[in-house]
């Protein structure tokens, strides 16, 4: 069997493979020799662990961004981590933060990254204190921005659930209740309650710690027209009189 099919046969068991590996492999002390073999297999070497790994382009199982990760070794279809970031981010719908390219590439990249931004390959933005990796080109950056923009504010609304909805404006009114008087209290209980519909007045009566019969009432007062502004108001409330001087 001659050197190429060893090698080959080697690398489809093994996957990936050093130059330590592949100089014992193939019985050499010549970097070169290996690189003349691997060059006719179409060979790779990792964008990961400083190039130090090697595999074949008919191995490698590149995902949905053109890389492969095999026992966390990344190879990439773009060759270097900075071909591939610039790839990812130039082909990204809303850009890309450091933690979602890790995600997919299994390393670290800010280092990478801001080399990329110093070297005007991409440019970056900060976004709910985080920065945010766009493409160079204006019309494209300024896509991505908008989408990520408005894929936060989607999300801000998704988390909040209608539970925490309801339990802030739970809580709004109870402090608004708070700041009424007894009369008010009772007119304001009983017009929830109309809202509320069928069982408002011990849904409200719950909500607001009142005895139902109290929210019934100001629900009944309301409706027979008894709730009068004037008669709301405290002794002693609403504008002063003035008392008009005698002419003696």
């Amino acid at each position: 069997m001659d050197s190429s099919s060893v090698l080959l046969k080697y690398m489809n068991e093994k996957k990936i493979a050093t130059m330590d590996d592949l100089k014992d492999l193939l019985k050499t002390q010549s970097r070169m020799t290996v690189f003349r073999k691997l060059k006719k297999l179409d060979y790779i070497s990792s964008c990961s662990h400083k190039g130090k790994y090697y595999s074949l382009d008919r191995i490698a199982e590149y995902n949905e961004y053109d890389v492969w990760l095999y026992k966390l070794v990344l190879f990439s279809k773009h060759g270097t981590l900075k071909k591939t970031l610039e790839f990812l981010i130039n082909n990204s719908s809303q850009g890309y933060v450091a933690s979602e390219l890790y995600s997919i590439l299994k390393i670290k990249v800010e280092d990478v990254l801001l080399e990329l931004v110093k070297g005007g390959t991409i440019i970056r933005k900060k976004m709910s204190g985080k920065y945010v990796y766009y493409s160079k080109a204006p019309n494209l950056s300024r896509r991505q921005e908008l989408i990520r923009k408005d894929r936060l504010q989607s999300l801000a609304t998704e988390q909040m659930s209608p539970d925490i909805l309801m339990n802030e404006l739970k809580a709004a009114l109870i402090i608004f209740f708070s700041t009424l008087n007894e009369k008010q209290r009772r007119f304001y209980a009983g017009f929830e309650s109309l809202k509320a519909g069928c069982g408002g007045d011990k849904l409200i009566a719950e909500l607001l710690d009142l005895n139902p019969k109290t929210v019934a009432r100001g629900r009944k007062e309301l409706l027979n027209e008894k709730g009068n502004v004037d008669t709301i108001r405290e002794k002693g409330g609403g504008r002063k009189q003035i008392k008009k001087k005698s002419l003696t």
